[in-house]
């Protein structure tokens, strides 16, 4: 049961690839630059805007018809596991609230169906998450603490920290310049017989939007001794602040790569008003790869619940 729960936060974690941290002192409020030269830790902050949904009060993806979100891992030379899943993710929380974002996502297939995951994320920077997992089999709620920002899965290529523990000042960021970004994003390439009735609207390319539009270049370094990379380099929009490639390094080589294709949600003058097409990993050492696709038709912003629709009521409704 242990590591179903474990198993079941994982996924969470990689589902909602965003998911929030605490505030890292960036406001919901931060505004947008005016002009000027901004500096590595300027830039880090809009980008960490962006990734966080901040430009709305509530961001969802939920199932319309027959497309619904798809979250895909695939070792090397095996089949990729599929999960699908609805995801509400609320901002609406005012300055001084002891809660600063929560996120709620119930899964739809495979072997998390039916399992859902609220997490809180408090506006005290030193107060860990609050994480509640509703178990269909045992029609109970669990509650535990937050994971190691270093933890992994299932031969995913995503970190805790890399979805949502790592913090702006978790790493020191040094602004490499601005430069044009040349190159088209990465994808998971399936064969036929990989294929299942969730994955035919997988990406078969990788999407060359980011292609040709100006870019700033930044590198973080870690601050935690003795960890799993050294630093990352990351290409951030220079209008909307969207990161579309990160590179992480360790001893001086490039270990593993995470790509994000963006798109507008159209419901605000905000440039940062965007979210994706798809998360795409790979770890370089083992082939693994991991993506995340989101159809432009589920996403909701802004929508209308139940004032308490982000709360045990709505995980013990569940339906397996």
């Amino acid at each position: 049961m242990h590591q179903s729960i474990k198993a079941s936060v994982a996924a969470f974690a990689l589902a909602a690839t965003v998911s929030f941290t605490a505030t890292a002192g960036v406001p919901k409020d931060l505004p947008y630059p005016s002009g000027g030269n901004l500096t590595a830790d300027q830039v880090v902050d809009q980008n960490y805007f962006v990734n966080h949904f901040y430009a709305f009060k509530n961001y969802a993806i939920v199932t319309k018809d027959k497309s619904t979100t798809v979250l895909l891992i695939k070792p090397e030379g095996k089949d990729p596991t599929t999960i699908t899943l609805d995801r509400y993710l609320n901002n609406d929380y005012p300055a001084g609230d002891a809660i600063n974002a929560e996120d709620l996502a119930i899964f739809l297939s495979g072997k998390l169906k039916g399992t859902g995951m609220l997490i809180t994320d408090f506006s005290d920077d030193a107060k860990s998450q609050s994480y509640m997992i509703w178990l269909p089999a045992l029609r109970k709620i669990r509650r535990f603490a937050q994971p190691a920002h270093d933890d992994s899965w299932g031969g995913s290529d995503f970190t805790f920290g890399d979805v949502t523990l790592r913090k702006p000042t978790n790493e020191t960021h040094e602004l490499l310049g601005k430069e044009t970004f040349n190159e088209c994003l990465g994808f998971m390439a399936l064969k036929d017989d990989e294929q299942n009735r969730y994955t035919k609207d997988i990406p078969t390319s990788g999407s060359c939007t980011p292609k040709g539009k100006e870019v700033y270049k930044v590198k973080s370094t870690t601050k935690f001794e003795n960890w799993w990379y050294d630093y990352r380099v990351s290409y951030i929009d220079a209008k909307s602040f969207a990161d579309y490639h990160t590179e992480y390094f360790k001893n001086g080589e490039k270990i593993k790569i995470i790509d994000r294709d963006w798109v507008s949600l159209g419901e605000s003058s905000d440039p940062r008003a965007v979210g994706w097409g798809y998360w795409y990993g790979k770890t370089l050492a083992t082939g693994n790869q991991t993506i995340a696709y989101i159809p432009r038709d589920v996403n909701v912003v802004n929508g209308t619940y139940d004032s308490d629709w982000w709360s045990e009521k709505t995980l013990r409704k569940i339906k397996r």
